[in-house]
């Protein structure tokens, strides 16, 4: 899998050959949004990316023209969100950012030796490659913040889905949804919506001859996967937002569904393929760990050899790492009972916390890590497989609940960022 798939905003000026005046026409301002701009670099940079992707695809892709307009709605749209994170003054720490491309590259099965090599080969700097997924995990983060405070979901709601799961567990399909919506641009008159549904009809009667569903949706989507071919990848009925699930009961693969309108427009679905969710056994951990944070007067060398003392005191017998946890530890809702953590599906952990426990055999003590919430030793106490307990098909039922109203109120976040900015586009 080519790392380009990953949108990186790879420098332009490395270009050999290109004069001072090609570089002030490539830099000059293309879009104002509020008090930030967008380059007419920046542009073409995604524009570029865009086509590399397609190139390993089957789809055609649009013409320049229409790539452009889409590509500077996705750069609005994360501009806009790191606006709000300046406002809110998050930032992303580099113990969060490495842990992250770390996990990338064991992903990839690279070290990350190898994943620097792998972006020289294609072109890439090391540097611009760590910025961009900077600027991914911010954009994200902004995002999980802003919009969950707008999803409310009540213990009802989560016990009638329970119900469901329980009833139907054995036909829990998942769909792997291809969406185009084909907007009013605000325009909610009568006009405005029949020339939308105009439009949406064209879109119908195009893929109902067999063009490609994912070269439209980029061409002409105005939906939030426009840039993905529309692509949602594949979700239970009861993640994926409301508005989608009447429209795919019953529905098999390769149907396209609507167009049917919402607020925001005219809707035409795919259903791209189907599969059978397969009962699997969960993973689970439990262990014992102690967070040292470092400080102004506690250097992050200092916490280390904190921590390595700690581990020469538990080895010797001098002391227990229940009663250093308690004595020690940051992490309050575990230093209260000895450091434990309990039973857990790892994946719960950041990165570095997970490669640690992967590393460990039961009643092993870690030595001193790095993540994004300070310096760590865990001891793992157990490893256990267990079926899908009521616990856990509870928790699937809020997930699934969550997912389908982040998605909806993701949505409605983004239209009002985009309603209340000042944007303009200059050329």
């Amino acid at each position: 899998m080519k790392l380009l798939k990953i949108v990186l905003a790879v420098s332009l000026f490395c270009s050999a050959g290109i004069s001072q005046a090609e570089v002030r026409a490539l830099d000059s301002v293309a879009i104002i949004v509020n008090d930030g701009v967008i380059l007419k670099s920046e542009i073409n940079e995604l524009i570029n990316v865009v086509k590399s992707n397609a190139k390993n695809g089957t789809s055609a892709l649009p013409s320049d023209r229409v790539l452009t307009t889409q590509v500077s709605e996705r750069l609005i749209t994360n501009l806009l969100k790191k606006q709000m994170a300046e406002r809110i003054s998050m930032r992303i720490g580099d113990p969060q950012l490495d842990d992250t491309i770390n996990n990338i590259a064991k992903e990839q099965n690279f070290t990350l030796s190898q994943l620097k090599t792998q972006l020289e080969n294609e072109g890439l700097s090391y540097s611009n490659y760590r910025e961009s997924i900077r600027d991914d995990i911010l954009l994200g983060q902004v995002e999980r913040i802003s919009v969950r405070r707008r999803v409310n979901i009540t213990e009802q709601e989560i016990n009638n889905l329970v119900t469901i799961l329980n009833e139907h567990g054995e036909n829990n399909t998942e769909f792997q949804l291809g969406h185009i919506l084909i907007s009013h641009n605000g325009d909610e008159s009568a006009e405005g919506l029949a020339s939308a549904r105009i439009r949406a009809d064209k879109v119908i009667g195009l893929l109902n001859k067999g063009d490609d569903f994912k070269n439209i949706a980029i061409t002409s989507s105005s939906g939030p996967k426009a840039l993905e071919g529309g692509d949602w990848g594949f979700m239970n009925i009861n993640e994926m937002p409301t508005l989608f699930t009447d429209a795919v009961k019953g529905k098999n693969t390769g149907d396209i569904i609507g167009p049917f309108k919402s607020g925001n427009g005219y809707h035409i679905i795919k259903i791209l393929d189907m599969k059978g969710q397969q009962k699997v056994d969960v993973d689970e951990v439990n262990a014992k760990h102690i967070l040292i944070k470092p400080s102004i007067i506690l250097s992050d060398t200092r916490v280390k050899e904190m921590l390595e003392g700690f581990i020469e005191d538990i080895k010797s017998g001098k002391s227990t790492i229940e009663e250093l946890a308690k004595a020690h530890s940051a992490d309050p809702g575990s230093a209260i009972k000895g450091g434990e953590l309990g039973w857990n599906d790892p994946s719960i952990y950041v990165p570095a916390f997970i490669n640690a426990l992967d590393n460990l055999e039961i009643d092993e003590i870690s030595p001193p890590f790095q993540s994004s919430h300070g310096w760590h030793i865990v001891k793992l106490i157990g490893k256990r497989k267990t079926d899908a307990t009521d616990k856990f098909i509870k928790n699937r039922a809020y997930q699934m609940l969550f997912s389908r109203k982040f998605a909806e109120e993701s949505d409605a976040w983004t239209k009002e960022l985009r309603n209340t900015a000042y944007i303009e586009i200059l050329d």
